[in-house]
């Protein structure tokens, strides 16, 4: 989507970094930043799967000539890895702009008494300690030139719990608060931090959350027509292009036939 030349002239040169950015939301971002700056951004692509970031920093560089993009393996639940990631950034790379914390996964939908400690101890490290460590990370370069975005995406299931999913809620319910008070600690400052939660968006997340089961991955979206990553990309951009002064501060985005985490009208 293109949002015109406002758009491209307040990202240009911008140096956005994307966690989570191999596939799915993360990905589609990395596209739309590419396309709403007609290429003239820098970004910085992170996540597990290095092979992925490699196949996607390609298609940038074939389809958003002079773009810019350098990638690298990081697990952002790997707390030792991030500050000397961020600080040995190369430097043409090093002067962040942009903060897109989009790493996430939920795991399963046993109930309380029955869930995996390893998956508690999976989804809070990753969703809630490794966003507030990239975001540490990052934050001194924003406050030297007082200016930067802090992006983060949470979820309508931070702002109503569901059955199943209390330790994926409570995280993104982390992700709620934590925004919350980072935008009251520099609301001094030139620095914006914007949340967005999507909805039911059809990506790999379901099948990372059943563990692989293509089947149950389906039935999440079954008689339903789910929002995209290209959806949630479009609004994280839109935010991120106002001027200066306007902060999208916080936007929950369902497709038509939602109204709740749980309350979804399926056609039979």
């Amino acid at each position: 989507m293109s949002f015109g030349g406002k758009a491209a002239e307040r990202l240009a040169n911008k140096i956005v970094l994307i966690t989570g950015a191999s596939s799915g939301i993360g990905a589609a971002t990395a596209h739309e930043f590419a396309s709403a700056a007609n290429g003239h951004i820098r970004l910085i692509l992170t996540a597990r799967r290095e092979s992925r970031l490699t196949e996607l920093a390609e298609e940038l560089k074939k389809a958003y000539a002079p773009i810019k993009v350098h990638t690298a393996k990081l697990d952002v639940s790997d707390t030792a890895s991030i500050e000397p990631f961020v600080s040995s950034l190369p430097e043409e790379f090093a002067d962040i702009d942009v903060l897109i914390n989009n790493a996430g996964k939920a795991l399963g939908r046993e109930t309380v008494g029955e869930i995996e400690t390893a998956d508690v101890a999976g989804m809070m490290q990753t969703n809630v300690v490794g966003l507030i460590n990239v975001t540490q990370a990052v934050l001194p370069i924003f406050k030297k030139k007082n200016a930067g975005d802090v992006v983060n995406i949470g979820s309508i299931a931070g702002r109503e719990a569901y059955p199943g999913g209390s330790v994926y809620c409570a995280t993104k319910a982390a992700v709620n608060f934590f925004t919350h008070a980072l935008r009251k600690e520099l609301i001094s400052t030139k620095i914006r931090v914007l949340e967005v939660d999507p909805g039911a968006v059809e990506t790999e997340f379901s099948m990372v959350r059943f563990r692989g089961d293509q089947a149950a991955a389906d039935k999440v979206y079954e008689g339903t027509e789910p929002l995209t990553a290209e959806d949630i990309a479009e609004v994280i951009v839109f935010g991120v292009t106002r001027r200066q002064n306007t902060v999208i501060a916080e936007t929950l985005v369902f497709p038509s036939n939602q109204a709740g985490s749980a309350h979804i009208h399926r056609n039979s």
